[in-house]
């Protein structure tokens, strides 16, 4: 599709949908493809679920929006139902419209409290990924995407991912906060291991730092657990979220525990928690839960690694990373954008994570069908692109 006046912040995929139901989308030829790329982690319950759309609808009929200068049903009980399903003690809820600016929130709340604590550094880990607004970028441990809008600002420090010793040495007297994705999803899907997870958690208690979780991408069942952080039985300060909360609308949360908060003029968003997107963020968790897709994530997550190496090319794969619905494979050589244009001309999407890894993020409600369906798309896509390359070295 030609699109003169639309700024390239993206480089475009040859397709240009036009309608999704479940698990598929079509193009605007009439092709049906196997959607694994979900929106970048968006359609935990598949596009257009028919619970969603009603529930967005009813509310439409009902309250549009009247901005957070008042109070509103939808949003009062989308924070309850947040606060009792996250691994945040006693949980406030500050509502936003993405994942960055969910991150920006916590950052700046991190910020504040280490100000007045004596303590306003912030640890964040090399190949992270927490947005791409100034703080976040900042936040960001991938200096490529950080280039050239530097110098940003200075409060942040790096350390490589499970590294437990390299931890402990940064959290000098002046860092206030530890953020960290539990999987980290830009980075080349890479869960974190849950003794280093919980070996952060005792550091953090130890220095009386804040554990900050990003579970932008890796929440709300992603992986399996309302929160990735649960599989290591690890609770955070502070945590965010978006994605998949709002099942297609922009919404964004950031939970702190009891006593770590905003008060007024402290920060706001005009759009955030508006009704709309809460009646649709209700209706994701209540579908979750009534169908059980916590569980079947995990299912997915154990047959779709092994399906998709099966049906690679032997040695082609180097790893499978990742947990439930959130997959990276680490190819042989960095070709990933190619494989996700080839699986395109095998119907299946799915997008990279940097410039070797595959990374598939289904639908929680994807059948089994649909998961062979992928892995075989994923291993004919990477017998295309890398045989020319072995029969030219022949």
């Amino acid at each position: 599709m030609n699109e003169p006046h639309v700024m390239p912040t993206y480089a475009r995929y040859p397709l240009t949908l036009v309608r999704a139901a479940g698990t598929r989308v079509w193009d605007d030829a009439g092709r049906s493809y196997l959607d694994f790329a979900g929106a970048l982690g968006v359609t935990a319950i598949g596009h257009s679920h028919p619970a969603w759309v009603t529930a967005v609808r009813d509310q439409l009929d009902t309250l549009d929006m009247v901005s957070n200068l008042y109070a509103t049903e939808p949003q009062a009980r989308l924070a309850g139902r947040l606060a009792e399903l996250m691994p945040v003690p006693d949980a406030r809820v500050f509502f936003c419209n993405s994942g960055a600016e969910a991150n920006e929130a916590a950052i700046k709340l991190a910020r504040k409290h280490g100000l007045a604590t004596g303590k306003p550094s912030i640890v964040a880990l090399e190949g992270s990924f927490h947005g791409r607004t100034t703080a976040t970028l900042a936040a960001t441990g991938q200096p490529p995407k950080r280039a050239a809008f530097e110098p940003l600002v200075d409060w942040f420090r790096f350390v490589p991912p499970g590294d437990l010793s390299a931890l402990e040495a940064i959290l000098t007297a002046d860092v206030g906060a530890v953020l960290l994705e539990p999987v980290m999803g830009e980075g080349g899907v890479r869960p974190l291991a849950d003794d280093y997870l919980r070996g952060v958690r005792a550091l953090c208690d130890e220095r009386g730092v804040l554990l900050c979780a990003d579970e932008v991408q890796s929440g709300l069942g992603r992986c399996g657990d309302w929160a990735a952080l649960q599989h290591a039985g690890v609770e955070a300060d502070v945590l965010t979220l978006a994605k998949a909360l709002g099942g297609g609308l922009p919404i964004g949360a950031m939970l702190a525990r009891a006593g770590i908060s905003f008060v007024p003029g402290d920060h706001a968003s005009t759009f955030g928690g508006g009704p709309v997107a809460c009646a649709g963020a209700l209706a994701v968790l209540d579908t979750i839960e009534r169908d059980a897709l916590l569980e079947r994530a995990r299912l997915i997550g154990e047959a779709l690694p092994g399906a998709a190496v099966a049906a690679a090319p032997a040695g082609s794969v180097v790893e499978a990373r990742g947990r439930g619905c959130l997959w990276g494979f680490e190819l042989a050589r960095p070709v990933a954008n190619d494989v996700v244009l080839a699986m395109i001309d095998e119907g299946v999407l799915a997008t990279p994570a940097g410039p070797d890894v595959v990374r598939m993020s289904p639908p929680l409600t994807s059948g089994d069908e649909e998961v062979a369906e992928a892995a075989r798309a994923f291993g004919a896509a990477v017998a295309t692109v890398l045989a020319p390359a072995e029969e030219g070295s022949a």
